[in-house]
């Protein structure tokens, strides 16, 4: 991180998971209990009334493309922006900070470390281009993964890593846990 702008963030971009929606609870809470600019965005297929992701590519570029326009809607750049969301929105995130979008950080909501029941088919190979602070918040009964596989894969990150575990919950955590998950991110906001 030698080198890059260490001003606070300008504000939050945050997206939906697969099956959801930028509507999803915790993302509203989000928005609605930090103290800075938040975005919620759907991504094309939702908007389109599609149920299932386009690839990963488009996915990327839509990121892309709401991060720049939120960062010119701040006056800012993309490099002043925390980017995120849940489950896939966060992935996709974190796949296009690595393939070199300008970002302040992540913050990865039930970040999904392999599909249910198959820990063999990680989502960890872009992980050792991930430069920035990066914030995992996920329940310790995720079948997405556990807090053991996190820790066996975070290390390749060489950005710093900061993770917030949810107690007995899975992979969508309870609207109850939503203020927790704010304080969660807007300390790990704090340390920008």
């Amino acid at each position: 991180m030698a080198g890059q702008d260490r001003s606070p963030a300008a504000g939050l971009l945050l997206t939906h998971g697969a099956g959801g929606g930028a509507d999803q609870h915790t993302l509203v809470a989000l928005e609605e209990g930090l103290d800075m600019p938040v975005r919620r965005f759907e991504f094309t297929y939702r908007r389109e009334g599609r149920r299932f992701p386009d690839r990963a590519p488009r996915l990327i570029e839509t990121v892309r493309a709401e991060a720049e326009a939120f960062a010119s809607d701040l006056g800012t750049t993309t490099a002043r922006l925390v980017l995120g969301g849940r489950s896939m929105g966060g992935r996709m995130c974190s796949m296009a900070v690595a393939e070199g979008l300008p970002a302040a950080g992540l913050a990865l909501l039930s970040y999904p470390l392999h599909p249910p029941g198959k820990p063999d088919k990680l989502r960890v190979d872009h992980f050792d281009d991930i430069e920035v602070p990066t914030l995992f918040v996920s329940g310790d009964r995720d079948p997405f993964g556990t807090p053991e596989e996190f820790a066996n894969h975070l290390g390749a990150i060489p950005g710093s890593v900061t993770v917030h575990w949810l107690e007995s919950q899975g992979h969508n955590p309870k609207p109850k846990f939503d203020t927790e998950i704010v304080h969660a991110v807007a300390d790990f906001l704090g340390a920008r």
